[in-house]
């Protein structure tokens, strides 16, 4: 069992929202809890309800998760590459990566059970089999994918050391003024937003993005992204950082739809290592439709 703990620094008017806005916890699954008495206020049970005070003590405890197997299904895939070793998968806009709370079918892990059969890497677990990294359900592109241990453990090697090439497209909201730059800033969970990332000093990880201006646009710029280190929503909370969130990350920016976007206009372009057995290899999959459209719209504005 896992235990949070949880201090109030604002007035909450319900319980249950004051544990889903400070952890990875959803709503329904707080009520849950909290039926099951196993979140604490103040050291006594207490409703779903309850008004949470400044100052006060939220004790959560999680039962031990149960493991899945996640299921085969018959779902496309657009495939770049496939050999013995590994596949390099170009991932649409809107899929999930991995089965998980919420989203237990229709992912791509759910495709490569289909595809690979027994054919995957087991490091990752039952729910993760053969996934190396992952992008967001609304970044679409290339994901690495690895078929056996060995080259999951040679390819996660070259990830952590930084060797691993990660080269992304985005449209960002402003115009950026310089036309290329870098940014290193700490990447860690956000300290109140639990769901979000955040730049802080506190807990947090070296990141490093790199960008460099491709277009510019009225209201918008067309950049490219080159990865040094790849932690959760990098791009995505580095643009924000300096001023540049993602166009369509309502999220990291502004709460206004584009209805020529679902989410944030982001591809994962590029992808670069050393194959298990040796050779150095590189694929680049082109911009899809949601982001050349959005584009030729933008050149409209110029």
């Amino acid at each position: 069992m896992e235990k949070i703990i949880l201090t109030a620094s604002a007035p909450s008017d319900r319980l249950d929202a004051f544990v889903a806005e400070n952890s990875d916890i959803s709503r329904s699954r707080a009520v849950k809890l909290i039926e099951e008495e196993k979140v604490l206020l103040n050291g006594k049970s207490a409703n779903k309800k309850s008004n949470v005070n400044a100052g006060d003590r939220v004790e959560v405890t999680l039962p031990d998760a149960v493991p899945l197997e996640a299921r085969a299904q018959d779902i496309p895939l657009d495939i770049l590459y496939e050999d013995n070793d590994l596949l390099v998968v170009n991932k649409p806009k809107g899929m999930v990566v991995h089965p998980a709370a919420g989203n237990y079918e229709g992912t791509l892990v759910n495709a490569l059970l289909a595809h690979c059969g027994s054919s995957l890497s087991g490091i990752g677990g039952v729910m993760r089999p053969g996934i190396l990294h992952r992008i967001d359900k609304n970044t679409s592109g290339l994901l690495m994918v690895a078929k056996n241990d060995n080259a999951h453990n040679l390819l996660a090697a070259q990830i952590k050391e930084h060797s691993f090439t990660r080269e992304y497209e985005a449209v960002v909201y402003g115009n950026i003024k310089s036309d290329e730059g870098t940014i290193n800033a700490p990447i860690g969970r956000h300290p109140v937003k639990r769901k979000q990332m955040a730049v802080t000093l506190k807990n947090s990880k070296e990141a490093t993005t790199h960008y460099k201006v491709i277009a510019r646009y009225e209201g918008f710029t067309h950049i490219r992204c080159i990865l040094e280190t790849g932690r959760t929503h990098q791009i995505r909370v580095h643009m924000a950082h300096i001023g540049h969130p993602v166009a369509g990350d309502d999220v990291y920016g502004p709460k206004k739809v584009i209805k020529e976007l679902s989410g944030q206009c982001l591809h994962a372009k590029k992808v670069g290592f050393v194959h298990p057995r040796g050779e150095y290899m590189e694929f680049e999959s082109p911009l899809p439709d949601y982001f050349t459209a959005f584009i030729n719209k933008l050149g409209g504005m110029k």
